[in-house]
């Protein structure tokens, strides 16, 4: 594990629920003052003809991730601005997501392992949208992620939360408190 990765955090600043943080997807707006907010760059675009995809990701600590995207026509890329101390809740997505960090800095956990795996500015992880994951802003600044969702579908949530349970399971194992009324 890396000097910056840790586990057993506790992050207590609250943020949106999801249901608000789904808003702000679904919208794109969400007010300054919000620990965290989304703005749409490319609203579920379509490319032309037929595109798939294939990735593989390789972090320590955690089992080889493969994504196979047969329909990854649709797009959509989202910038999100997170406050520092923030948190998003425990979270999937309906396709796979290239998170690139522009500013700031950004602790990307995957349930898995519950590893903090620090991002800084020019560098980026890959989400592959079906491995439940939360991330945090242990920084002093606010952190500005560029997400592109690819296999976006058509209409629906971009962001799909766990259920209750899961997640104060999660937090209890990772040492964290997410957002929501499961908070501890």
């Amino acid at each position: 594990m890396p000097a910056h990765a840790s586990r057993n955090h506790r992050f207590r600043r609250p943020i949106p629920s999801m249901a608000t943080l789904g808003a702000a997807l679904a919208l794109g707006a969400a007010a300054a003052a919000e620990p965290i907010t989304a703005r749409p760059l490319i609203e579920r675009h379509a490319f032309a003809g037929a595109v798939s995809v294939q990735l593989t990701q390789e972090l320590d600590g955690l089992s080889r991730h493969e994504v196979e995207i047969p329909d990854a026509s649709m797009l959509a890329v989202m910038e999100f601005t997170i406050q520092p101390g923030a948190v998003f809740p425990w979270h999937t997505h309906p396709g796979t997501v290239l998170v690139s960090l522009a500013e700031g800095e950004l602790d990307f956990i995957f349930a898995e392992d519950c590893t903090a795996r620090r991002l800084a500015p020019g560098t980026g992880i890959v989400d592959p949208g079906n491995e439940v994951h939360t991330a945090h802003n242990p920084g002093d600044v606010p952190a500005v992620v560029i997400a592109t969702l690819l296999g976006a579908p058509a209409e629906g949530g971009l962001t799909l939360p766990v259920e209750e349970g899961e997640a104060t399971a999660l937090d209890e194992r990772c040492g964290i408190d997410t957002p929501g009324e499961h908070t501890h």
